[in-house]
C-alpha cells in the first residue's frame, strides 16, 4: 500500500494532505524495532506492507491499525456525543487522527461504544469497527459491565437482595437483575449489568430506596480500567484486551479495581 494511503486510512487527512506531509520531511518510517530503525520517507507512492508498520506523524509515533479499538478514562463532566448540549464532548479528548479515521469514503472517526452519562465517569470503549459496536452493545450478547457506586443513604442487605431479584422500572412491567451485586462499605456499591437501559443503575437504585451520589465504571467483560490511566487520557486496546472484554468468565468475580 503506499505511504499516503496508509496515512489517509489512519485519519491523517485527504490523501493530498497526506502526500504534503510526507513531501515536506514530516513522516518517518519504522523499518525494524530500534529507534534507529526510523527512516525519514519523502516519496508519498513509496510502498509499504501496511499490517504492523509502526511510523512517526510530525514526531508522534503511530501504529498501523486496521480498525482502531481504544479505551478512554471517562471523566466527569463530559458527553458521549458529536454535539454536546452542555458540557465537552469526549471526542475532545481524541487526538485528531482518531477522530477524522475515513469509513466508506466519509469521515466518521471512532464512536463510542454505548455512553455514559455526563456525570458517570470510568472506562469507556471507541472503535470504527461497526460489528464490534453491534456485539457490544446488543443485548443478547449479555456483555457485563461493573459500576462502582457511591449511594446517599447506607446499604442494606435488603436493597442488595431486591437488586439481585430484579425490580420494576417505571417503562418496562419486566423486571431488571443486576447480574452481581455487592455492598463493599455502607455507601459503596458493586453493581454488574448485562443490559443498559437509559439511567438505569440510578434508577434501579431509586427502586430499592435508595440515590446515586456518584457513578463509575470500572469493568466491562473482563477488562478492568487501568489504574495508569487517568481521567481523560486514552490508549490502545491489545488482543489481550479485546479477547478478555469477550471472555470474561475467568476474571468477572475477581475485585474490579
Amino acid at each position: 500500500m503506499q505511504l499516503q494511503d496508509i496515512l489517509y486510512s489512519q485519519g491523517f487527512g485527504t490523501r493530498r494532505v497526506c502526500a504534503g506531509l510526507i513531501q515536506q520531511g514530516l513522516v518517518q518510517v519504522y523499518e525494524g524495532n530500534e529507534p534507529s530503525a526510523l527512516v525519514e520517507c519523502t516519496q508519498a507512492a513509496t510502498e509499504f506492507v501496511a499490517e504492523g508498520l509502526r511510523f512517526r506523524v510530525q514526531g508522534v509515533d503511530w501504529p498501523y491499525q486496521e480498525k482502531a479499538y481504544v479505551m478512554l478514562h471517562k471523566p466527569v463532566a463530559t458527553e458521549c456525543s458529536q454535539k454536546p448540549s452542555t458540557y465537552p464532548s469526549i471526542y475532545t479528548l481524541l487526538p485528531p487522527p482518531l477522530r477524522q479515521r475515513p469509513q466508506k469514503g466519509a469521515v466518521q472517526g471512532v464512536q463510542a461504544v454505548g455512553r455514559l452519562d455526563q456525570d458517570t465517569t470510568g472506562l469507556l470503549l471507541l472503535t470504527d469497527d461497526g460489528q464490534f459496536i453491534h456485539r457490544m452493545s446488543s443485548p443478547r450478547h449479555h456483555v457485563p459491565k461493573v459500576y462502582e457506586v457511591t449511594t446517599k443513604h447506607p446499604l442494606d442487605d435488603r436493597q442488595v437482595q431486591r437488586l439481585l431479584e430484579g425490580v420494576v422500572l417505571d417503562d418496562d412491567p419486566k423486571p431488571v437483575r443486576a447480574a452481581a451485586c455487592e455492598a463493599v462499605a455502607t455507601h459503596h456499591l458493586r453493581l454488574t449489568l448485562t443490559e443498559g437501559k437509559y439511567h438505569q443503575v440510578k434508577r434501579m437504585l431509586a427502586a430499592v430506596g435508595n440515590r446515586v451520589e456518584g457513578l463509575h465504571r470500572s469493568q466491562i467483560g473482563g477488562l478492568r480500567l487501568p489504574d495508569d490511566l487517568a481521567p481523560g487520557q486514552w490508549r490502545w486496546l491489545s488482543a489481550a484486551d479485546l479477547s478478555s472484554i469477550q471472555n470474561p468468565v475467568s476474571s468477572l468475580h475477581e475485585p474490579a479495581v
